[in-house]
């Protein structure tokens, strides 16, 4: 789960920066628009499921031929740049109780799980001279409990956990890694790929690039603002596109899986019009610079990232754009390299833009490239965690400017989810998922081919920089017990009820006593 880069605006801050005729209209602002009371049927093909990511929840960070990666190096050299000074040494302790974590699967009735593997619990060398067999072994023991409860395996290859060797050799920003990552995929393919039919190449590549190389809110806390971030956006897109082909063309023939990537995208919005065009430049620049290369008609950068980027650069005085460019052959190589639109979607933001927000930010910069402001209300908060702000029309529209301008592909919700603080009775957020899958059936039935539909998270887990503070899961987890005891919150109820009869209800109360396992799973 994600990072939102978010600079909050008071009301007085707001009045300050837009014309006194604007604030009827801030008052104005909605949460919630058309609440649908009647119960909604989904198709009959549509699939549910939940998620996670191997540093999140497996633990065993260094048992069984495991090497280092980015996090556990982070995490062990500097462990307060983590809220509460944790890790995930241990977290959920999957590698051990991946039975249980099937078990809960079963209670839900999910039709799909979505889970990461860690590249260096399979190739401790970062490279395929050396596969490891214990990690193999985990993986194939979890994929195969799955499957004998019918249950899909959905995989990600990678969830940010990059091999340490590989990041002190520049990592994303070396272009070799296109080569490493579609060595270690081919691996992955030719040992899984019988059993998986659907893989993710790279989860949520902005927050790889900006987050990690172009500020320090993610491993490997590069902070090289403005460059590094550039340079690992066209080498993630070109490895992600050379995984593509490999199982395009070397196992789709034989498996006949799908493959595609995991986008974040949160939805950005104009309050007033004047801020419309600002609003298309920062979809433009926060999500569709991953987006338009794979699913446009013409590929490349979107020309307002490129624009803006070169222009900036040239008075800055760069010799050429800090944005590197695209060869014809690589456009093409890139475009069409996705079988689904995976999103992961959490919230809404305003903007704005003008001569207040000159210079905000440092130079040069991805913000400064943009120089866009963003905002949110006190209103859109429904819990303790700020977070995920509970914006569910920012949803449908976001859905619906996929289906625009990409000609409606076929779009897979891989995250959607909120935070609390922890305890069972998580109100808010069954508020959040009723809402927001309400949201996600709007969005399908103006047109918006959504095939499946994911819960971040199944469980609590380790989340990042702000370690266990922040709870996403369906399950809590008890991180004082040495069993990491997993508990269903009425969230979890609420979901399994959304499973076991295709509908949602928003008026359904759930018997929150006793989880079963239905029969058939």
């Amino acid at each position: 789960m994600k990072l939102l880069k978010e600079k909050k605006r008071t009301m007085g801050i707001l009045q300050l920066i837009f014309p006194i005729w604007a604030t009827i209209a801030i008052i104005e602002s909605k949460i919630v628009d058309n609440i649908r009371h009647e119960v909604r049927k989904f198709p009959d093909e549509f699939q549910f499921g939940a998620a996670t990511a191997s540093y999140q929840v497996e633990g065993a960070w260094n048992e069984d031929g495991k090497s280092e990666s980015i996090w556990d190096h982070i995490t062990h050299e500097n462990p307060c740049y983590v809220l509460d000074c944790s890790n995930g040494d241990i977290a959920d302790d999957s590698y051990h109780l991946y039975k249980r974590d099937v078990e809960m699967m079963r209670e839900l009735g999910l039709d799909f799980y979505r889970f990461s593997l860690s590249w260096t619990r399979i190739l401790p060398t970062s490279f395929p001279d050396k596969i490891n067999e214990a990690g193999v072994q985990y993986y194939n023991n979890l994929i195969d409990e799955m499957l004998k409860y019918n249950i899909k395996p959905m995989v990600t290859l990678y969830h940010w956990d990059l091999p340490q060797k590989l990041q002190e050799m520049g990592g994303w920003t070396n272009p070799n890694i296109i080569d490493w990552y579609s060595d270690y995929a081919r691996v992955v393919f030719e040992l899984f790929g019988d059993r998986v039919k659907d893989w993710i190449t790279i989860n949520e590549p902005y927050q790889v690039c900006y987050n990690g190389y172009g500020d320090k809110s993610l491993a490997p806390i590069l902070n090289i603002k403005g460059v590094a971030d550039y340079m690992c956006a066209k080498n993630l897109l070109l490895a992600h596109a050379k995984a593509y082909h490999i199982y395009d063309e070397e196992f789709r023939p034989t498996q006949g899986g799908s493959i595609f990537i995991s986008l974040s995208a949160q939805w950005y919005d104009a309050e007033f019009e004047e801020f419309a065009v600002v609003a298309q430049e920062a979809n433009d620049f926060f999500w569709a610079v991953y987006s338009h290369p794979i699913f446009s008609a013409s590929g490349d950068f979107p020309k307002s990232v490129k624009d803006a980027v070169a222009t900036k650069s040239i008075e800055q005085g760069y010799p050429r754009s800090r944005l590197p460019e695209f060869t014809e052959e690589e456009i093409a190589y890139v475009r069409g390299s996705s079988d689904y639109f995976g999103l992961n979607h959490y919230s809404t933001l305003y903007v704005y833009r003008n001569e207040s927000t000159l210079n905000y930010y440092e130079s040069p910069s991805f913000n400064d490239d943009h120089g866009i402001i963003t905002y949110t209300y006190d209103e859109w908060r429904i819990g303790e965690s700020l977070k995920t702000k509970f914006v569910p029309w920012g949803f449908t529209k976001l859905l619906a400017k996929i289906r625009e301008d990409y000609g409606n592909p076929p779009v897979i919700i891989t995250e959607n989810g909120f935070a609390t603080h922890g305890g069972l009775n998580d109100e808010d957020r069954v508020t959040y998922y009723k809402h927001y899958i309400g949201a996600m059936l709007d969005a399908m039935e103006d047109g918006s081919d959504v095939r499946r539909y994911t819960a971040w998270s199944i469980m609590d887990n380790f989340e990042w920089t702000a370690g266990y503070t922040e709870r996403y899961g369906l399950y809590e987890v008890d991180y004082e017990s040495p069993e990491r005891t997993r508990t269903p919150r009425k969230s979890a109820f609420v979901y399994k009820q959304i499973l076991r009869t295709r509908e949602l209800d928003m008026h359904y109360e759930p018997d929150t006593n006793v989880m079963t396992i239905d029969e058939g799973h």
